[in-house]
């Protein structure tokens, strides 16, 4: 069983791309309903965020589910399978570990470190084993993933300062609007874990703004997340009230799911006084024709490539850091990895071996009969030192060959060899 990872990130594919690419969860069991109906896909666990969308996999022929991934995206996304593969990052067996494994350190997110991407992954497994779609294999990949993850922010500096999306979009905020921030109304859609984060960051920003609106479609998430800030400048409210707050409002930051715009040109083109819209909605929920009206600044995900190269910058040692452990822990998964499929293969190759010493014992019995319970042990230790001598050389040969294209040869001998 080997791994495949196919997917579009952000460091490849275009925002255009991702926004029409990115699935929101409620169709998150379709997609792997879909992987899993496929010949050569045996277990997955699916992701898809702002930033990336990404089949993790454990399949049989490589090029068969590289294609069948492929077709399973496009039809759940409506990207045709020729976009697609222009813009395809694909990961194979190792090269996988070593990609996931970064990716959860947060060495593939565009700001370095940011914490949310831990999350992401969690809730993408947690969802793969609701779906019954990941077995152990997969399932031990992403949970030694994650903790290459959680030890890269505790060993290293990579998660200090600017740690998130939200942080650095906070940041940008103040950078562009400057004073006129200070004492200003903002509303914020949504009021799922982005969400979460922008209003935090707004709350503790060194700038100290004026109220702060969470416009939710579910208002008791609205209402929970308002508690748990513990500010009593948030207000909640329904997004339905969109229009009316903010019209008083200085800055729109927006992180919310869903299908359709909720703000065109024509809900605010009698507006005389600025705006600062802040799109990190994926699909965007801003439609850009309201860049045609002067006192409208609109920004997106591509605008914080400023803010985060700065923390780029000042982050590359513990970068390097984080790289060397997201490498060590990578290593230490596949020499596991190659220790438990060596046992596997020789706990099955003794097995098959012991069972044809105990029956073939038991074909010549009737000629034995005479023997005396001495020699009948006696028997039993010569056979069994046997066995143990016969399958010694490809005991030491398998193990010592685990992981590399001769102990896959020497795997797929033994199997075919001994019937296995």
């Amino acid at each position: 069983m080997s791994f495949l990872s196919v997917g579009i990130d952000h460091e490849h594919a275009p925002l255009d791309l991702l926004e029409r690419a990115t699935v929101p969860e409620e169709g998150w069991g379709k997609v792997l309903g879909a992987l899993l109906a496929n010949s050569n896909i045996d277990e997955a666990v699916f992701v898809s965020t702002c930033l990336r969308t990404e089949v993790y996999a454990s399949i049989d022929r490589f090029h068969g589910a590289i294609e069948e991934i492929t077709e399973t995206l496009s039809h759940a996304t409506g990207v045709s399978a020729a976009e697609l593969g222009e813009y395809l990052t694909i990961h194979f067996d190792r090269g996988v570990a070593s990609h996931l494994f970064s990716v959860a350190a947060g060495l593939r997110s565009a700001v370095p470190g940011e914490h949310e991407v831990l999350g992401q992954l969690r809730r993408a497994l947690e969802r793969a084993d609701e779906e019954h779609a990941v077995g152990p294999e997969l399932a031990e990949l992403f949970r030694r993933s994650l903790a290459a993850g959680r030890r890269a922010r505790h060993e290293t500096a990579i998660a200090r300062g600017t740690t998130s999306f939200a942080h650095a979009t906070v940041q940008m905020a103040e950078i562009e609007l400057g004073s006129s921030l200070h004492g200003a109304q903002v509303v914020v859609l949504g009021a799922g874990q982005l969400a979460s984060g922008i209003v935090k960051s707004l709350r503790d920003a060194k700038t100290r703004v004026g109220t702060i609106w969470i416009l939710n479609r579910t208002h008791e998430r609205a209402v929970a997340l308002a508690a748990e800030v513990g500010d009593d400048r948030v207000r909640v409210g329904s997004l339905e009230q969109l229009d009316a707050v903010l019209a008083s409002s200085r800055l729109l930051i927006t992180a919310i799911e869903t299908t359709h715009s909720l703000l065109a040109r024509g809900d605010i083109e009698s507006r005389t006084d600025e705006l600062l819209i802040v799109d990190l909605a994926m699909p965007r929920v801003v439609h850009s024709n309201v860049d045609e009206l002067a006192p409208i600044r609109r920004l997106d995900i591509s605008h914080l490539r400023d803010v985060i190269a700065r923390t780029m910058a000042e982050r590359k040692e513990a970068m390097d850091a984080a790289s060397a452990i997201v490498d060590s822990e990578v290593e230490k998964f596949h020499e596991d990895r190659r220790s438990r499929g060596a046992a596997a293969i020789v706990g099955e190759l003794r097995e098959r071996l012991e069972q044809l010493r105990i029956s073939e014992i038991e074909r010549r019995s009737a000629e034995m009969l005479s023997l005396s319970d001495e020699q009948r042990e006696l028997m039993q230790s010569l056979t069994r030192s046997l066995i143990a001598k016969i399958a010694h050389t490809p005991t030491v040969a398998l193990k010592e060959a685990a992981g590399t294209d001769r102990g896959q040869r020497l795997y797929e001998a033994t199997r075919n060899l001994f019937d296995l």
